[in-house]
């Protein structure tokens, strides 16, 4: 919206031109969605307190947990207010990205609030059913998949791009690129939901990859940079580094309230809604490789998972004492902020390493 403002007064005035370059949008998207976050926030955790929407705790988890009894969850709600605000102020409402990502976004963001509000509202603690809730996940994500798929018009937009190798691009055809995209986008959704179980553990490490792939959206959709980088050009892709910018900026503010201890948690809401954005934009920039490098925290802890439920099913015996695995560190002693630094760094390594394939190619 003001992207088509500052576009009409650039006729009249050519200073305003200088919003045209996506590098300032980013940076004033996610100015916008913290500035949003920060003003709302307050009055939102005051009214999910107000309504009771706290936050239930395992009996089996660690003890010290239970002090979280209560504290308000769902506020995921509010990130994705923040970003659905920002994106429509500061993106370019003609790009079909820009679009395809956020309605993507906000479609699993709904999942997860049913989820929530059915655990926190009418006390069903189950919420949605596994079942109902990975086939509204599938179905969101293959409309959106198939659609990148069925419009692509450049061999690169359904090429599998491997890091490190300029030369080996492995074309994926209309049905690979569905197949991948699927559990890209499903898959990435509940790794972040799986993650979201101690105080900022999942939002930083969220933060630090919206903040990286803003990066290669911005080089993917750049014709000279994409060229010189050894990267696919993507016509367009440069727009969903505003939407990062957005998801990242949101993302710190909401942190200012769910560090340790939480005044709020971000519930399925958010975490599903993130983990299905950053699956999202790795998916149109054709990093899916990257993404799964930088999201390691975030793959390390589904595995914790599926080993910890196929051990048990097949052997009687669990591998973890707790998982996912952010607990079993919790169990063996680790302090909650322990954890939950340690993770962020080994995050930040990881995204470091990621950003080095814009190079090392």
């Amino acid at each position: 919206m003001l992207l088509e403002l500052f576009q009409w007064l650039a006729t009249k005035e050519r200073a305003f031109n200088v919003f045209n370059y996506i590098t300032l949008r980013v940076v004033l998207a996610a100015l916008t969605s913290l500035a949003i976050s920060f003003i709302v926030g307050p009055s939102m955790i005051r009214r999910l307190t107000a309504y009771k929407i706290g936050q239930s705790v395992r009996d089996d988890g660690p003890q010290t947990h239970l002090i979280k009894m209560g504290t308000p969850t769902m506020g995921g709600a509010l990130i994705l207010v923040a970003v659905a605000v920002t994106t429509l102020l500061w993106a370019d409402l003609q790009n079909r990205y820009v679009w395809i990502a956020l309605l993507t976004t906000l479609g699993f963001g709904a999942v997860g609030w049913v989820d929530d509000w059915r655990k926190v509202v009418h006390r069903n603690p189950k919420g949605l059913s596994a079942k109902a809730k990975i086939c509204w996940q599938s179905v969101i994500a293959i409309a959106a998949v198939v659609y990148l798929a069925y419009s692509a018009k450049l061999p690169q937009q359904t090429e599998l791009i491997v890091p490190f190798f300029k030369t080996i691009a492995i074309p994926l055809g209309a049905v690979g690129f569905v197949i991948l995209g699927y559990f890209v986008v499903v898959g990435t959704s509940n790794a972040v939901n799986l993650t979201d179980g101690l105080d900022g553990l999942a939002i930083m490490p969220t933060v630090m990859i919206a903040s990286a792939l803003a990066v290669f959206a911005y080089v993917t959709g750049h014709a000279g940079f994409s060229r010189y980088l050894a990267f696919p050009y993507i016509p367009g892709a440069g727009e969903l580094a505003v939407f990062c910018g957005a998801i990242a900026g949101a993302g710190l503010a909401f942190l200012w309230f769910n560090a340790y201890p939480a005044e709020v948690f971000m519930g399925d809401v958010g975490a599903l809604a993130l983990g299905a954005a950053l699956g999202m934009v790795a998916l149109v920039v054709r990093q899916e490789i990257v993404l799964l490098i930088m999201g390691g925290v975030f793959v390390v802890e589904t595995l914790s998972v599926m080993i910890q439920v196929a051990s048990f099913k097949l052997t009687g015996k669990r591998v973890f004492r707790m998982a996912p695995l952010h607990h079993h560190y919790e169990l063996k002693g680790w302090k909650e902020n322990q954890v939950v630094v340690r993770f962020w760094i080994i995050t930040m390594m990881l995204v470091l390493f990621g950003l080095s394939t814009l190079k090392l190619r």
